[in-house]
């Protein structure tokens, strides 16, 4: 039985106060030496008889009372700070391994460590994997927002807004269908939702009820047409686009001013080549189009309404003070 006086670090144990360890080593068995010390240390943590930030003696302190060699000892602790039963601390003894250890541990190695170190832990105290899946899941979803989620059918549309959202408010922002929320909920963790306002009560049921679903208008096309209208000279026009739907709605809304007076044409990127284009005489151009078409003849047309932006912007800050 070996008593051993504490470091002194009020955090871990008061000074003065003694703890033993429980270690009979036999120099006659076959089994060497730093076996038998390293794995009655594991044995004692397991029962608790060790507690978790718990210091050990000093290699030659513990050396001494066993009387046995300090390398032996050397040994054996670095196998078991290699096997994460210990913690070796600068300037400090070797401690027995703690829930922030295996956090901090778990981080410095990869999320995959990290949830590996989570279970562990969680069998250790008696869970199912089916409760730590539930309550995890619980949890996470409680947790406020750390992206964007734009859920619309077509691919291109629910891309032009995703970008326009990330470079007006420097968000990171995800996309997805509404079948994918249906086919995987747990698309809806850590993301602030956003619809157009159209599909709000489409995606409302497939959001859980504490979810927040922030609804999104577009812009007219008001000032656009006012630009075609005040065109002396008939004139080429295009609209460029990665939305298939932004593009029919784009020409049917300028159809009024265009008339008889003016033509125009259109390019579905990726798949039409933006030299269709080029030699219009005025490029409306989304968000994305916008950034491969150049020119002084190119106009942008943004899609999501400043005041959208402006409340999408509001309600990350309420989430960022709660």
């Amino acid at each position: 039985m070996i008593a051993q006086k504490s470091n002194g670090d009020a955090s871990e144990f008061a000074p003065g106060v003694y703890f033993t360890m429980d270690i009979h080593i036999s120099k006659e068995s076959d089994v060497p030496i730093r076996q038998q010390l390293a794995e009655q240390i594991v044995f004692l943590i397991a029962s608790e008889k060790l507690k978790p930030g718990q210091p050990l003696p000093s290699v030659r302190e513990l050396a001494r009372r066993l009387k046995i060699h300090h390398n032996t000892v050397s040994h054996a602790y670095q196998d078991l700070v290699r096997r994460t039963w210990l913690v070796s601390r600068r300037g400090t003894r070797v401690v027995v391994r703690s829930q922030a250890d295996i956090l901090r541990q778990g981080a410095a190695e990869g999320v995959d460590e990290l949830i590996n170190m989570t279970i562990q832990v969680a069998r250790e105290r008696g869970y199912s994997l089916q409760t730590l899946r539930e309550r995890f899941r619980e949890r996470l979803l409680t947790e406020p927002p750390d992206h964007i989620l734009v859920v619309d059918q077509e691919p291109g549309l629910r891309q032009l807004v995703q970008q326009e959202i990330m470079s007006a408010l420097h968000w990171p922002a995800e996309n997805c269908a509404r079948e994918d929320l249906v086919s995987n909920p747990g698309l809806v963790i850590g993301a602030l939702v956003v619809v157009p306002q159209y599909a709000l009560e489409d995606v409302r049921p497939l959001v859980p009820s504490a979810h927040l679903i922030v609804p999104i208008g577009f812009n007219s096309a008001d000032q656009h047409i006012e630009r075609i209208r005040k065109l002396e000279q008939p004139s080429v026009l295009a609209v460029v686009s990665v939305s298939n739907g932004f593009l029919k709605t784009a020409v049917s809304l300028l159809a009024s001013a265009v008339g008889r007076k003016h033509s125009i044409c259109q390019a579905l990127l990726p798949h039409d080549s933006p030299d269709a284009v080029r030699g219009a005489d005025i490029i409306f151009c989304d968000s994305v189009a916008v950034r491969q078409i150049k020119g002084p003849k190119v106009v942008h047309y943004s899609l999501v309404a400043q005041s959208s932006l402006e409340y999408l912007s509001s309600s990350i800050a309420s989430y960022l003070k709660t």
